[in-house]
């Protein structure tokens, strides 16, 4: 077969996959205007407008054929298989819940790119389920702990998250029930003793190296450790104008060499090193800080590499606080290790790509998490990245096209045919 005709074969593979990304791109607008906050994007977990979320898209999965249920998680799941079904099942998903003021598609792709897979004629005839999850939280935005969702079917939900609060104080365990879930069921989501022969991620890119190799397309190769930490600095709040520079124990400048170290340890130890958050009491012009906190996010491709760079963090602050006559606290939200998609899946992913776009696609490091790191526990990952212009995300301008949305949606169902 000449180049020519080989181009023209994948142009007639991908004209469905188009159809479909234009109706998958369509539903992440309609989602798009489920929200807490008119004029962004505001979608947390456990809240109306995740129930309205996973009520629209139970919806759709069962327009595609997909029997349809809600875990005992928030989760909401379609498969070509019943829930109670003891055969094999593949799993594809992503999440629905969002950050504040956040993008359409981050997430969300991901789900409406299931459902088009799933609910393909062609999948009732393989020797597994193929079953799509809507995570209700992954971002962690409501109670500060990330992958709520995905935890909970891994199997690894942590009951010491009940007493987690959000900002208006109400709890985990209020939250679930206020939501129609017992927390005392919270096990019932885990798929740790079910047979799940993989799971298939499809996710735009959070960073620019499709976009700047202008390919539609790569290959995930893993996903990054990550840590995060809440630290407290305390000092003495006082008159600006009438305590001598020599009597101060200013919160915020002990707090702002701290901050400053995350960047100088990041940049020397090649990790990625975050502040994300600040607080600083009593807020006043005329009043020397007396309480900062401020959050830090740590991510690197090694385990090693990213705990390394956490212990001379750790004794800086301490360094810092001694020096000042402040103190100072520390204390771990979040931990995840690195994860690596399986070989066997990098290579349908691959396969399934090669069907759809004629450049050969790149194999990238994820900086950012996804819920692949915590369905890991159970089964092996893969996943698919598709360009992002610019690389931005969790913001109002990230962005996929209906084509290259299309195109991901083809090599995902490709990568599921040969998996079968």
């Amino acid at each position: 077969m000449t180049t020519s005709q080989q181009q023209g074969e994948r142009r007639n593979r991908r004209e469905p996959g188009e159809r479909r990304g234009r109706r998958a791109w369509d539903r992440c607008a309609r989602l798009a205007g489920l929200t807490a906050v008119p004029g962004q994007i505001d979608r947390f977990y456990l809240t109306p407008e995740h129930r309205a979320a996973n009520d629209l898209t139970a919806r759709w999965m069962k327009e595609s054929g997909l029997h349809t249920w809600l875990d005992e998680a928030g989760n909401v799941h379609g498969s070509t298989g019943q829930r109670d079904s003891r055969r094999p099942r593949l799993l594809i998903g992503s999440h629905l819940d969002t950050v504040p003021d956040a993008g359409r598609f981050d997430g969300i792709a991901g789900v409406m790119a299931g459902i088009e897979v799933a609910g393909g004629e062609w999948a009732a005839n393989f020797p597994f389920d193929v079953e799509v999850i809507g995570f209700g939280d992954e971002e962690g935005t409501r109670f500060g702990t990330a992958l709520l969702g995905s935890r909970a079917v891994a199997g690894t939900w942590d009951d010491r998250w009940w007493g987690l609060e959000d900002e208006n104080g109400i709890s985990l365990d209020r939250a679930f029930a206020e939501f129609g879930l017992d927390p005392e069921r919270v096990g019932d989501a885990s798929y740790a003793a079910k047979n799940v022969v993989g799971y298939l991620e499809v996710h735009i890119e959070q960073g620019p190296s499709l976009d700047r190799a202008r390919i539609p397309l790569g290959v995930v190769s893993s996903i990054a450790s990550a840590r995060r930490f809440e630290i407290e600095i305390i000092g003495e709040p006082r008159h600006s104008g009438g305590t001598p520079f020599d009597e101060r124990h200013d919160a915020l400048l002990g707090a702002a060499e701290a901050v400053l170290a995350v960047e100088r340890f990041s940049i020397e130890h090649s990790v990625i090193g975050t502040v994300g958050r600040m607080e600083v009491e009593p807020g006043a012009v005329n009043v020397i800080p007396g309480r900062a906190v401020f959050s830090v996010d740590l991510r690197a491709h090694h385990d090693h590499q990213r705990d390394d760079i956490i212990e001379q963090f750790r004794e800086l602050v301490t360094e810092v606080a001694d020096r000042r006559g402040l103190r100072a606290t520390m204390k771990q939200l979040h931990e995840a290790p690195a994860v690596y998609c399986a070989d066997r899946l990098k290579e349908a992913v691959r396969a399934g790509i090669a069907d759809v776009q004629d450049e050969t696609p790149p194999e990238l490091f994820s900086p950012a998490g996804h819920d692949a790191m915590a369905i890991d526990a159970i089964t092996e990952v893969g996943m698919i990245f598709m360009r992002n212009p610019d690389g931005i995300s969790h913001h109002p301008a990230e962005y996929v096209s209906p084509d290259d949305l299309g195109a991901g949606i083809a090599a995902l169902a490709h990568a599921v045919q040969s998996l079968a």
